[in-house]
């Protein structure tokens, strides 16, 4: 089940957080897996301002029903678009659809708010990244069509040393949006 975060969530947020980064090390990113997770101060701000939404075994798919978070989006808007700043999926629980559910769930709480896309960054060449959203409709955004929101995002991401690796933006559009557009 996709519900929004609560409280009670946010601590195993962060251990989903570091369970998610751990794929990375098997490529070689060690950087990226031993990154800490988002502090409970900024998950609470998400999850303050309607932002942050988790999915949760409510034992539908054969699981066992206890509502734990195995997974989590949070999202911000940025140059007019709903910009996934996280998606991760505990990788005990990968496989099941919870980050295409997580990310359908923003694409509709965008169109709510009138947004005309879902945006995100991600590493072009990691399977689970970029060739993964690129099958839920996502398509790379040349860096010369990027606004000023998305430019600080990524010149941020470079200060953090993330372009290490071949990074990309990337969009969706959101269908039935009240607004067309930027």
């Amino acid at each position: 089940m996709i519900r929004r975060a609560e409280p009670r969530d946010l601590r195993r947020l962060q251990d989903v957080e570091r369970a998610a980064g751990t794929a990375f090390r098997g490529i070689g990113m060690a950087v990226v897996a031993d990154d800490d997770p988002p502090s409970l101060g900024t998950l609470e701000t998400y999850r303050a301002r309607g932002r942050a939404w988790v999915a949760s075994d409510d034992g539908a798919a054969g699981g066992v029903g206890d509502d734990v978070a195995v997974a989590y989006l949070l999202v911000d808007v940025v140059d007019g678009a709903a910009h996934v700043e996280q998606v991760s999926v505990d990788p005990a629980h990968a496989g099941r659809g919870w980050g295409r559910r997580l990310i359908d769930t923003a694409a509709g709480w965008a169109g709510e708010q009138g947004l005309a896309a879902v945006t995100l960054t991600t590493f072009a060449e990691v399977a689970w990244n970029a060739p993964y959203y690129a099958r839920l409709g996502f398509t790379v955004v040349p860096d010369a069509e990027l606004g000023p929101g998305l430019l600080a995002v990524r010149r941020h991401e470079r200060e953090l040393g993330l372009d290490a690796w071949p990074r990309v933006v990337m969009r969706r559009p959101v269908r039935g949006s009240a607004r067309i557009g930027g």
